[in-house]
């Protein structure tokens, strides 16, 4: 059939399942909104770019789904860059469409110019710059089979107006063979065969569950795995929700912002098994002590993964879903039993702490907060999250029951991702209901994303702490700054309250902990928009 470039992006996206798009016109993309216009694809016009590509970032993550963002030249573009970076370091799959400048005019500094494709290229798996219209259907073709398999991650394209309006023969393509990117799946079953005898040689075992399970749907076979080996589990933040939280094998997060058990057990071990994680610094502190301690075997889908950051005494690379159930098969339980008794003896000499604050002091302990509203959010209600200290407390006193659960900017640490991707896990799972914990800080990053909730009905509920502080960075520089403190206080905050009523939303406002649980209760009530701002003490730490 005879389609414009315009028109050929559209149709290829509805070729590729595309329901929803997150973006923002402008001249460059005016050829591709008009296109869409045609088309039921439904597009949610976000109040600034980086919130399209936030919120096609929630909606990813909690559908398993590509998520799609839109832009155009220049500025727009540049405003998607943090979302890209996001999208890249948490391994969420994206597809982001960005218009450019004439052909002709590429260099010259024209007005809206700028070179996305280099701006972005060291955070993309891959990005194009459209040079004919004819490329377009393998192009996109391409785009989505990248983002969504392997280690799933963003891809670019940037189509120039001209490219856009230029008329081509569309045709499809059914398949996509592209050399050099061939993901590996199967995981070596010789390698395989090795982790299940050291599972069974091993006195202490750990699995270190990350994100990667997550993103492979993978839990029911970690839970088969770890019950029938009887081994403990630790999660990085983005692993979180791949066992559930009160799982009695389930230790909590590791790390430097995570629980002493989780973090007893991965130093004690003698066998650590991670599953789709980076090793990253905030997850584990000291990979050579670990290495010299213990055998570490590494599952990941990517090979540049394994060995980066930790010496593996045993690697497999494939897909964690497909690994699991063939070591579940395989896999014979170890004499590991005193080694849980331990662990569980360390849990309870080391609980997480709920410090008491007592009625008419002014002020709501957040950790209380969220272990309430635990209780009263069902399996598959989604809590999206800003970055600061609201993360780190959700982390570890939100109980997650399920996977794609609970999204929070992880490897990037994006101040501004929650309440965007708030959105788009509304749209994703309309069924659930989608709470974002924010501070007051973070909280202002993308809260013009109000308007958007409005203009599109969504009932997102939004739990502020609010502590008048940048707390994250009070708390750093009260450690290891000797408390001199440096432009981390934010005295002049608006009335939340009035600014939700401005967009005609309900709020309420609480500085008592007797008031949590009728207010947690009052703002789940419904499926419409609430916010409920929580006084928090500025003393109030994450430890």
């Amino acid at each position: 059939m005879k389609l414009s470039g315009a028109q050929a992006i559209v149709k290829a996206l509805e070729l590729e399942g595309v329901d929803v798009v997150f973006g923002y016109p402008g001249a460059a993309i005016c050829p591709f909104y008009d296109a869409l216009l045609e088309s039921n694809i439904r597009h949610i016009l976000t109040r600034h770019e980086q919130g399209a590509a936030h919120a096609a970032s929630g909606y990813a993550r909690t559908t398993g789904k590509t998520g799609v963002c839109i832009a155009t030249s220049g500025p727009g573009a540049t405003n998607l860059i943090t979302g890209i970076a996001d999208a890249y370091m948490d391994s969420t799959p994206l597809v982001a469409i960005t218009g450019q400048v004439s052909s002709e005019l590429i260099g010259r500094d024209v007005f809206q110019e700028a070179d996305i494709t280099g701006a972005t290229d060291p955070f993309c798996k891959h990005n194009y710059l459209v040079k004919n219209t004819e490329d377009l259907p393998h192009i996109l073709k391409e785009a989505f089979y990248i983002a969504s398999t392997g280690r799933p991650g963003p891809v670019l394209i940037d189509v120039p107006i001209d490219i856009q309006t230029r008329d081509i023969d569309f045709e499809y393509p059914q398949k996509v063979d592209i050399r050099g990117y061939k993901p590996n799946y199967k995981g070596h079953s010789l390698q395989i065969k090795k982790i299940a005898e050291a599972i069974a040689e091993a006195k202490r075992p750990v699995i270190c569950a990350g994100g990667g399970v997550v993103n492979s749907d993978a839990s029911k076979e970690l839970l088969e795995l770890v019950q029938k080996c009887g081994i403990p589990v630790v999660t990085t933040m983005m692993g979180i929700g791949s066992i559930p939280y009160d799982h009695e094998l389930n230790f909590g997060m590791l790390g430097s912002h995570g629980v002493y058990t989780a973090n007893y057990a991965v130093h004690n071990a003698d066998l650590l098994i991670i599953m789709g994680a980076r090793v990253a610094d905030r997850a584990i502190g000291n990979p050579d002590g670990i290495a010299q301690r213990a055998k570490i075997v590494h599952i990941d889908i990517d090979p540049a993964e394994i060995g980066k950051n930790i010496e593996v005494y045993i690697p497999v690379v494939g897909d964690i879903k497909r690994v699991l159930k063939e070591l579940a098969a395989i896999a014979r339980k170890g004499d590991a039993d005193q080694w849980r008794r331990t662990i569980e003896e360390k849990k309870e000499e080391h609980p997480l702490k709920v410090t008491d604050i007592k009625n008419g002091t002014g002020y709501v302990n957040p950790k209380y907060v969220l272990r309430v509203l635990t209780d009263l959010l069902g399996e598959d209600d989604i809590v999206t999250t800003e970055v600061g200290q609201n993360q780190i407390w959700s982390a570890n006193y939100m109980g997650i029951r399920k996977p794609r659960k609970f999204i929070t900017s992880g490897g990037l640490g994006t101040m501004g991702y929650g309440f965007p991707a708030a959105i788009g896990a509304k749209i994703g799972c309309p069924g659930s209901k989608v709470v974002c914990i924010s501070g007051d800080g973070s909280f202002q990053m993308t809260m013009q994303e109000m308007g958007t909730i409005k203009q599109n009905q969504l009932g997102v509920k939004v739990l502020l702490f609010n502590n008048s502080r940048l707390g994250m960075v009070r708390e750093l520089q009260k450690l290891k700054y000797g408390c001199r403190y440096s432009q981390v206080f934010l005295d002049e905050n608006p009335d939340f309250i009035k600014l939700f009523d401005a967009y005609g939303f309900r709020g309420r406002r609480i500085d008592d902990n007797s008031q949590v649980e009728e207010a947690l209760k009052e703002m789940l009530s419904d499926d419409s928009v609430y916010l409920l701002e929580c006084r928090v003490d500025p003393e109030e730490s994450t430890l």
